[in-house]
């Protein structure tokens, strides 16, 4: 297949910004081709859905990878989380900003009127795309090279925000596997007016108080106090960093 000479341009200038140049150009342009694109130029012209759906495994392995030799202290429901919060429309989208994805996409006329190349769902599908087409083309190492290193700075910033901690599960999780046995809470003091009240909730793990916080529901409290709790376990024995890490 032979591309026209505006088309094979702009191919040779996503593969510059990317680092990676392709075996098969088509696979490239494929992962480019929006349905609204095939739907308009001819029956048989195959659009970037299935390597979609390929990219999206491959995504989640990359990411997985790295977490696992990287984060090796963080407990597996920790490490979903974040993973969940990576590979995503939202980041996916922004992370195809970041290449310019969505000047290189064949979009029929009306999707790109109406500002598809905009459209955080058709630059996370693209992106997507672009990813198991690396696969196809040169393998998950050439995929790891391309990605990874746009990747493990969203992992990064995620892995140090803490708020996608759940730290009451996190601490079950280890008081279960380690000390076979569950947290208890109890609110032991209420402070402030009923409309700015506070709670004040104590843990403790067979018996022996682990931490103490404060929160404007017994909910928050649990938490904060939860969290004050994981961080006087070891990281290599608790399988979570503690909140200073």
């Amino acid at each position: 297949m032979e591309f026209p000479e505006t088309r094979m341009g702009e191919l040779i200038s996503l593969q510059d910004r990317t680092n990676y140049k392709f075996s098969d150009l088509k696979l490239l342009n494929k992962a480019l081709t929006h349905k609204s694109y095939a739907n308009e130029k001819a029956e048989n012209l195959k659009h970037n859905e299935r390597l979609e759906f390929l990219g999206d495994s491959v995504l989640d392995i990359l990411v997985s990878d790295y977490l696992v030799w990287e984060f090796s202290d963080f407990a597996e429901g920790a490490l979903s989380k974040i993973r969940a919060a990576v590979v995503n429309e939202t980041c996916l989208a922004k992370l195809a900003h970041k290449i310019d994805l969505g000047i290189y996409l064949l979009l029929g006329r009306g999707e790109d009127l109406s500002g598809g190349r905009q459209k955080p769902s058709i630059l996370a599908d693209a992106f997507e795309a672009l990813a198991g087409a690396v696969f196809r083309d040169g393998g998950l190492g050439a995929a790891s090279k391309v990605f990874l290193p746009l990747l493990i700075e969203e992992v990064e910033k995620t892995a140090k925000s803490w708020s996608f901690r759940d730290f009451k599960s996190d601490l079950q999780e280890y008081t279960q596997n380690k000390l076979s046995c569950i947290p208890s809470y109890k609110v032991v003091r209420e402070i402030g007016p009923d409309h700015a009240k506070e709670f004040e909730v104590v843990v403790t793990i067979k018996n022996e108080e682990q931490g103490k916080g404060l929160g404007r529901s017994k909910k928050e409290a649990e938490q904060a106090a939860a969290k004050i709790a994981i961080g006087k376990f070891p990281p290599n024995e608790n399988g979570n960093k503690t909140a200073d890490s």
